[in-house]
């Protein structure tokens, strides 16, 4: 079983699109009871008294595009004792990284990963709060987790 953390800022957009990306990814090929496949936040900005917003609507109609229902996915923020329950974490841009080792405490087993390195281009995902391209956004997480799900080896 292999446990994998989507990070990004608000867990409204990148992370949980990877999130349910991977999961189709992983259903298709017949391998969904291998991964634990989650995600989470850097941030509190999408999480008020504890209940977390839903994924923001234009990302959700992005994916609904490629016939993925995100259902009631609600942000939910990345803590500490995270560390221990996933094998990978993997950010969407240079800043989740900086904050996932400052929330988690380090890495001193290099779990911690940035999604685009796994493709040939590497770089950020671009956030699409900012660019308003969530089908940008949709090609490049779908990319990544392509690449990532190549790289990791099922048993």
């Amino acid at each position: 079983m292999i446990r994998i953390m989507f990070v990004c800022h608000g867990n409204i957009c990148r992370s949980p699109m990877a999130e349910f990306i991977l999961k189709k990814m992983a259903a298709e090929r017949g391998i969904e009871n291998m991964l634990v496949i989650a995600s989470s936040a850097t941030s509190t900005e999408e999480i008020c008294n504890g209940v977390g917003n839903p994924v923001y609507p234009p990302a959700r109609a992005e994916l609904k595009k490629h016939g993925i229902d995100p259902g009631s996915k609600r942000a939910v923020q990345l803590q500490r004792d995270d560390y221990e329950k996933y094998d990978l974490f993997i950010g969407m841009d240079s800043a989740n990284i900086r904050n996932m080792h400052r929330i988690l405490g380090g890495d001193p087993d290099c779990k911690i990963r940035k999604l685009m390195d796994y493709t040939d281009r590497g770089g950020d995902v671009a956030d699409p709060w900012y660019s308003d391209r969530f089908d940008i956004t949709y090609l490049d997480v779908y990319d990544g987790c392509a690449a990532l799900l190549e790289s990791i080896e099922i048993k």
